[in-house]
Order: C-alpha cells, then structure tokens, then sequence
C-alpha cells in the first residue's frame, strides 16, 4: 500500500466499540493498511483478542477499555492513546446503544437519555479530546458511525434513528468549524449489518425476508464491507471530502416501491 493515498502508515487509529462488528472489521483493515489502532468497549478481554489477532499478522494495537457514556473513561481512552502511541491522526466513533425497542411515544425517559447520551453525547466528548490536537498538527479525520436508521422512520427504533440523524447534524457542524484547521469529519450509514448489535433485527426470519425484499442486493450486509468505507475517509483518499455521509445498505434507501 505504500504511496497509495490508502496508506496508513504512520497514523494512529482509536475505534470506539472495536471488539466486535464493524469497529473490529474497521480495525483490522486499518491495521492492514498500516495505522497503528487502539482497540476499545467496555470488555478488555474482548477487546485483547481483537489486538492480539492484529498483532500475529503483523499489526500493531493497543488495548483501551471505555465505556463510552462515562465521561473519565472516554477522557482516559484519548489520553491513554497519546500517551501510548504519541498523538491520534484518526477517530472512529462506531460505539453506541439501543435499548429500547417499540413504539416511540413508549419509550423511558432512562432509555431515551442512554441512546442520546451513549450515542451523541458521548461523540461530542470524544471529538472535543482528540480534535483540537489533530488541528494543532493540521491534520485529523474523524468517522462517525451513524446509521440508515438517521434518514428514515421506523417504528421499532425511533428513538435511536433520532440519536443517528443527530449525528449527521453533528458531522457537519464540526466539519465546518475545523476544515479550516485541516481536520476532517465524516459519517458512514450502514444499512442493515450481520453484527450482534443488530440481532434482533436480522435474527428474526419474517423480518429479515421482508427486508432482504425490499433490498435492490437481496440481502444485508456484513461487516468488513463497511470497514472499506471507514478506511477510506480516514486515508488521504477522501482528503477534499469533509461533512459528508456515506450509505452503504445494499441499495434499500434508494430502492423504487
């Protein structure tokens, strides 16, 4: 990959809920491309098996347990990563939450403020830590991991498409305050993925039937095809792309009814 614009080598990666699912996908990819990567959620030894797969093929990865809705955690996840590793050229804020599923209007005062906290929150924490920094330098890109569920209604998972459309508002704010400093903010929308985050969608037959029907691809996804996506606005491939969303769903948001 050297002197590709894919080439990460010699960048610095923290990947928020990476011991499964699309952050370890995203993870291993850039570890390929030769970023240093932070492996972090809330389970070490989860997230020790991620780092020690990357290791015996060649990568390199550092362990950081975070819960990202505890504030002194995700403080100690960006500092223990400079500290480590010297900076942080590249956050992907992939973590999240969805505890409730059901009508909107039924949903818990506690659940709603887990989704917004977990899901938007805690973003606006990590960007504050690691972007100033990257700006300092004159380089950055962050990768939020929003969702589909941002773009369209559900009735099952209201309140967490609201916490992933405030997602996009959020990547194109910071876009506009720090492109002048030469960091970079970008989201990627997955449709529907084979991860245990989504169980509960794609694990029910009838469901997942009536959603691979309605999907120009005939199926959902999986994770290492949104790892792409996420490599690339981390690279200096996407170098003149910034406040952007990315949709990956095998075509179901475009598809004629």
């Amino acid at each position: 990959m050297k002197n590709t614009p894919f080439d990460l080598t010699g960048k610095v990666a923290v990947i928020t809920g990476s011991s499964r699912g699309i952050g370890r996908s995203s993870a291993e990819l850039m570890a390929k491309l030769g970023a240093k990567v932070v492996i972090s959620s809330r389970k070490v030894d989860a997230c020790q098996e991620v780092a020690e797969g990357i290791r015996k093929t060649g990568g390199d990865a550092h362990v950081i347990p975070c819960n990202i809705s505890r504030r002194d955690e995700v403080e100690a996840l960006i500092s223990g990563a400079t500290k480590h590793y010297g900076k942080v050229d590249i956050l992907v804020c992939n973590a999240a939450v969805n505890p409730y599923y059901g009508p909107l209007l039924d949903i818990t005062d506690e659940a709603f403020d887990k989704i917004m906290g977990s899901n938007v929150k805690s973003n606006i924490w990590l960007c504050a830590l690691a972007i100033p920094p990257m700006a300092a330098r004159g380089n950055g890109s962050v990768v939020i991991i929003s969702s589909i569920g941002g773009l369209r209604g559900s009735t099952v998972i209201g309140a967490y498409g609201i916490s992933k459309a405030a997602d996009f508002s959020l990547c194109r704010s910071l876009a506009g305050e720090w492109g002048p400093k030469g960091v970079r903010v970008n989201c990627v929308a997955p449709g529907l993925v084979k991860t245990d985050f989504a169980r509960a969608l794609w694990e029910d037959p009838d469901n997942l039937k009536r959603r691979t029907a309605s999907t120009p691809l005939r199926r959902i996804g999986e994770p290492e095809e949104i790892a792409g996506a996420v490599a690339y606005l981390a690279s200096d491939a996407s170098s003149f792309m910034t406040g952007q969303t990315i949709v990956i769903d095998g075509g179901v948001t475009t598809a004629a009814v």
